[in-house]
């Protein structure tokens, strides 16, 4: 590329990222809903036109889908194994899906291991211990947790537990590592593409930093991720993705960048995410919610100065009330009190979801308002 050429694409995409990050809700609400929904209809088609270019598959697909669902409506000595398949293919979907919006939208996604899945495994964990077995009546189990009438108890251990929520951890982890497919492509097409994007400026400045760049704790921590995928590879990605890592994006940019064979970097994500991170986090919620030290935690509350027992009595409510509910016969039904712990995480979940709605809008409303701008930048060089 001839040196004239190449200063005038660095002067359109600074220009471009400026105009471009004052595309948000709060500033131009009609412009970036205006913004949102083509970029929405755009994505669409695209899609569309994908599954007609694998028609056969998405035949195939249809096909399986209207067997499934004549089965399911259909009377027969099938209808409760279609009836259990059912239940649990929309149960492990519910888990993949939750995993996916955990991680999908370059780090704007919506902690679902904190709203959803860390908190099912501590309910778990919390009536393990108060019911002392984990064969609970199913159903109403996993929708709701009810102790089991028999006299027999396990031997209730960490393992144990962990061995009740496997699958459940599975698929979430799972479907964070789906998640993380989006910017391994986008930066791929990129570079096969030979277009330049923002995620072309990071990598560049990764691979040339300067000293205020080296200053910044982050970026030491970005080049530390880059140098170690780049050296390592399959190892470097699954170490990555083992631990939790809000920075893991440039993993994926960096592998799509350096054209990194796909099954080399979501198999490594997906081993890292799906077996080795979800259990490292079920060891952390059941062991920090186990008997014992929920009942640390709430005795040490009243060490609180001015606020202690005033914060002690709604926790020791709340979960007296839960072992309660835990013990109340199958199909008799929750009685629902509105508490002040309830409603202050009801607020934070909505607060949670709110801002992640908020963030999606922006993030496609901005790269389509981007693409515009690149395409009229184009036709003045023209």
């Amino acid at each position: 590329m001839p040196p004239k050429r190449r200063t005038k694409v660095v002067k359109v995409r600074s220009v471009d990222m400026s105009e471009v990050e004052r595309i948000v809700l709060w500033r131009h609400p009609i412009t970036t809903l205006k913004h949102f929904f083509l970029e929405l209809i755009s994505i669409f088609i695209n899609y569309g036109r994908k599954l007609i270019d694998h028609f056969i598959i998405t035949l195939l697909v249809a096909i399986a889908v209207a067997t499934f669902y004549f089965l399911s409506i259909t009377e027969g000595p099938h209808e409760a194994y279609v009836l259990f398949l059912k239940k649990q293919t929309f149960w492990w979907a519910y888990w993949v899906g939750l995993g996916i919006l955990s991680s999908i939208g370059l780090g704007t996604g919506l902690h679902t291991f904190l709203l959803y899945l860390g908190p099912f495994i501590a309910q778990v964990t919390l009536a393990a211990y108060e019911c002392d077995s984990v064969d609970f009546p199913a159903p109403p189990y996993p929708d709701e947790i009810v102790c089991p009438t028999s006299a027999t108890s396990d031997e209730i251990s960490i393992w144990t537990i962990v061995n009740k929520v496997r699958w459940e951890a599975v698929m979430w982890g799972a479907g964070t590592a789906l998640g993380e497919l989006p910017p391994y492509f986008m930066a791929r097409t990129s570079r096969l593409s030979g277009t330049q994007s923002e995620n072309e400026q990071e990598i560049q400045q990764l691979l040339e930093p300067s000293a205020e760049d080296m200053q910044s704790f982050v970026f030491r921590i970005k080049r530390l991720l880059y140098i170690l995928i780049q050296k390592i590879g399959f190892f470097g990605i699954l170490v990555c993705a083992s631990i939790p890592n809000p920075l893991f994006d440039l993993a994926g940019i960096t592998c799509g960048h350096f054209l990194v064979p796909f099954w080399t970097f979501f198999g490594a994500t997906l081993i890292g995410k799906s077996v080795i991170k979800v259990h490292i986090q079920e060891f952390f919620t059941i062991f920090l919610f186990s008997e014992h030290h929920v009942e640390a935690f709430v005795q040490s509350l009243r060490h609180i100065p001015y606020v202690g027992t005033s914060l002690q009595v709604p926790f020791r409510e709340w979960l007296v009330k839960q072992k309660q509910q835990l013990h109340r016969p199958v199909g008799s039904g929750v009685h629902q009190e509105t508490s002040l712990l309830s409603m202050i995480f009801s607020l934070f979940v909505g607060a949670m979801i709110l801002f992640f709605v908020v963030s999606i809008i922006n993030s496609l409303a901005q790269r389509r308002y981007r693409a515009q701008l690149v395409d009229q930048e184009q036709e003045k060089v023209k």
